[in-house]
């Protein structure tokens, strides 16, 4: 994997390589994967690479959304690799943004509540840098924990009523589903009040300290 970030930070336009995921805070199991985030400036040539011929999927930037933007998929060695491209421009507009408590929300597939572009901020948190030129790593915005709740817990009241609303017509199934995103919407809004970054829903609840079964 050390050789692979090596590769990675020889392509045209790449500033810098991390580790993400559970691997980079230190609780990963057997089976994790391996989470490279690819931080470039410009023009990122998805060709460059398929041209190192690991077996897998590879997309061009923008194919995944504005934030999630592109990568690829790979089996290395019968090991999972995920490598995610991300704009630093972007990435450095949003960090921006989330100082003054300045937010959106995407909606993104995987995801129930949508992807909080301050996501991508919290990467370079919670990243471990591994090659390239020095990436800062931001802390939580104290703006950004006042707005980010608010916002949160309305959305997820919101969602409530319509739940109530569909109950009333009998669709049950809808208002178990907007239910469930208010939950992670209200775990969203704890998370923030507790400035810890939230950079997918896997496990929100339980840190959230809602029910999760």
């Amino acid at each position: 994997m050390e050789a692979l970030a090596v590769q990675l930070q020889a392509i045209p336009g790449v500033v810098a390589v991390t580790l993400g995921g559970s691997r980079a805070r230190g609780v990963q199991h057997a089976g994790s994967d391996w989470d490279f985030g690819l931080y470039y400036r410009g023009t990122l040539d998805a060709d460059q690479l398929r041209a190192l011929g690991h077996p897998g999927t590879v997309v061009h930037p923008g194919e995944w959304g504005r934030l999630m933007n592109g990568g690829a998929w790979w089996t290395i060695d019968a090991v999972k690799v995920d490598v995610l491209y991300r704009d630093l421009d972007v990435v450095e507009h949003w960090a921006a943004q989330a100082e003054q408590g300045r937010f959106e929300v995407d909606d993104l597939l995987g995801y129930l509540a949508g992807f909080p572009t301050y996501a991508v901020v919290g990467e370079l948190a919670v990243g471990r840098q591994l090659t390239g030129e020095p990436l800062p790593r931001p802390s939580y915005p104290s703006a950004l924990r006042d707005r980010a709740a608010r916002i949160w817990r309305w959305r997820a009241e919101f969602h409530r009523t319509y739940a109530v609303q569909h109950v009333a017509r009998g669709d049950h199934r809808v208002q178990a589903a907007l239910l469930i995103r208010a939950d992670l919407e209200e775990a969203h809004a704890r998370m923030a009040e507790r400035g810890e970054w939230v950079l997918n829903e896997k496990g929100l609840l339980a840190r959230a300290g809602l029910p999760s079964t």
